[in-house]
């Protein structure tokens, strides 16, 4: 088995980024990595770190609020400095498991972007370019995907619309106007910025190392977590009912999966964006591959980002 070594984590006080500290925190001696929690620095944060480090992980946490590139860029930073000082094991896995999706696709980000692409995409292509040269091979990226980015019979009854694809200077840019009533907006904002990290997916791994492996996890349905916390009380209220249905997924049942796909020998096979929807390899549609879109993402991403550090 390759040494645990570090692992890198955004989104970790909250659901399932939460359940997959503790489910790495919680492996056996020797199977155990060091962690680096990146998320909104506070009690939250505090709180995950030492149930972390009571269950035996050696853990570190990086303040960083990922609506803000300027803070990404110093997080990133910040771990450079640790994994260089050998304060901290090889970096050999870094999630990029953070996500929201904004009730508002008007809302901007720190740097102007529009807050559901800037969060999920936009920063840890960030994070993930500035980290890229730290990582030890053997060694993975996993990014947060989820099948929404296309439609099917149960997506579009229950109204969560697939992606709508443009070019990402277009999706990165809030709208502006009126707000468009209701959720269908920002579902399509969510959609589109998941397509986005499967093509971005692909794309880097054709540009990594050789030593480095690129996935990508959908945890599965998960109504009721903090991921629409930003939607009306009514809308908040019903994903939370349908995640009390026998067999939906939830955090707990899927925080360990994410764990076991940065860790697990079983999946160091994996690469070029593989898709796992929980415990299963999964082919994605057709729209998900499309090498004109992947390279014209790459260009427009770093385009976005040296913007974002030439304007704060």
């Amino acid at each position: 088995m390759t040494e645990p070594g570090t692992v890198l984590i955004t989104g970790p006080t909250r659901n399932l980024g939460r359940h997959a500290v503790l489910a790495m925190a919680g492996r056996p001696e020797g199977q155990r990595p060091d962690l680096l929690l990146v998320g909104r620095a506070g009690r939250d944060l505090t709180a995950v770190a030492d149930e972390a480090g009571a269950l035996g992980a050696r853990v570190h946490v990086i303040g960083c609020d990922l609506a803000d590139l300027a803070d990404v860029r110093a997080a990133a930073t910040i771990a450079r400095d640790l994994l260089a000082g050998a304060t901290v094991r090889p970096l050999r896995a870094l999630v990029a498991n953070a996500g929201t999706m904004s009730a508002d696709t008007r809302r901007a980000s720190a740097n102007g972007y529009e807050l559901t692409f800037a969060v999920n995409y936009l920063a840890h292509a960030q994070l993930i370019g500035d980290l890229l040269g730290s990582l030890t091979a053997p060694a993975r990226v996993v990014l947060l995907g989820s099948n929404t980015y296309h439609a099917n019979f149960w997506r579009k009854l229950l109204g969560v619309a697939e992606a709508k694809w443009a070019d990402p200077v277009e999706l990165a840019r809030p709208a502006t106007g009126d707000k468009v009533p209701g959720m269908a907006a920002s579902a399509v904002a969510y959609s589109n910025a998941k397509l986005a990290i499967l093509y971005y997916a692909h794309e880097l791994q054709r540009r990594a190392d050789a030593g480095i492996s690129v996935s990508v996890f959908e945890p599965g349905w998960m109504p009721g977590t903090a991921l629409g916390r930003s939607a009306p009380a009514a809308f908040q209220a019903i994903g939370r009912a349908l995640g009390r249905i026998p067999g939906v997924s939830t955090p707990r049942r899927s925080g360990p999966l994410l764990a076991a796909l940065a860790l697990e020998d079983k999946w160091a096979h994996l690469r070029d964006g593989a898709f796992v929807m929980k415990t299963k390899l999964t082919e994605v549609h057709p729209v998900a591959h499309d090498r004109d879109r992947e390279r014209r993402l790459w260009e427009a991403t770093t385009e976005l980002l040296e913007q974002a550090s030439t304007t704060r």
